[in-house]
C-alpha cells in the first residue's frame, strides 16, 4: 500500500462560528492539502500546543507519549460517516488501535509520530495546496450531519440547487441502511 505522510499546516476558525476551526495538513513537499473540521476544545488545545510548547510538557498527553515505549505511527485508512478512519500502531503492527483524527493531529504535534494517509485517499480527498489562499475547501464526504443539514440549507437559501442536490444525495447515502 503506497502512503503520503501528512504535516500540519495551519488552523484557522471557521468565519462566523466560533465554534468551528479547520485544520489543514499537506504533503511533506507542500503540494496537496486536506482540511478538516474540528471542534473549539480541539482547537484550544492545538493552538496551546503550537503557541506555548513548554507550558505543555507536564500536560497528560505529552507525559503518556513519553511513557510509550518504542516507535509508533498513524494511518489514515478510510472514511466512514464523515469521519476519518485512523490507526495508531506500533512499527511492527503488533499493537494497534483506532483513534480519532483530531488527536492523530495533536499527537502527530506533540510528538515525533509520523502521520500517513493512504495514497488514493489522499488524492481523492486532497486539494492542490496553495500557501497563499485565504479560504480552503472541506469534503462533503468529511462533514457530519449536523453540518451537512446546515450547508443544504445554506445552498437553498442562495439558491444554489445544484449544491443542494448534491448535500441531498451525500445526506441520503449516510441515511439509507447498509446491506
Amino acid at each position: 500500500m503506497k502512503r503520503t505522510q501528512l504535516k500540519f499546516e495551519s488552523i484557522q476558525q471557521v468565519v462566523g462560528n466560533d465554534d468551528l476551526s479547520v485544520i489543514l495538513l499537506t504533503d511533506k513537499n507542500r503540494q496537496r492539502a486536506l482540511s478538516l473540521v474540528c471542534d473549539h476544545q480541539m482547537t484550544s488545545q492545538i493552538l496551546l500546543r503550537i503557541q506555548s510548547p513548554s507550558k505543555c510538557l507536564t500536560m497528560l498527553p505529552e507525559s503518556l507519549v513519553q511513557l510509550l515505549p518504542g516507535q509508533y505511527e498513524m494511518m489514515i485508512y478510510g472514511i466512514h460517516d464523515g469521519q476519518y478512519q485512523v490507526v495508531l500502531s506500533d512499527v511492527d503492527f503488533k499493537h494497534s488501535t483506532r483513534i480519532r483524527m483530531s488527536d492523530a493531529i495533536l499527537l502527530s504535534i506533540i510528538s515525533t509520530y509520523p502521520l500517513f494517509i493512504e495514497e488514493n485517499l489522499m488524492l481523492q480527498q486532497s486539494i492542490r495546496f496553495d500557501a497563499n489562499s485565504t479560504g480552503v475547501a472541506i469534503p462533503i464526504n468529511t462533514m457530519d450531519i449536523q453540518r451537512l443539514n446546515v450547508a443544504l440549507q445554506s445552498a437553498i437559501d442562495d439558491e444554489d440547487y445544484k449544491l443542494a442536490s448534491v448535500i441531498r444525495d451525500e445526506i441520503n447515502r449516510r441515511n439509507k441502511p447498509e446491506e
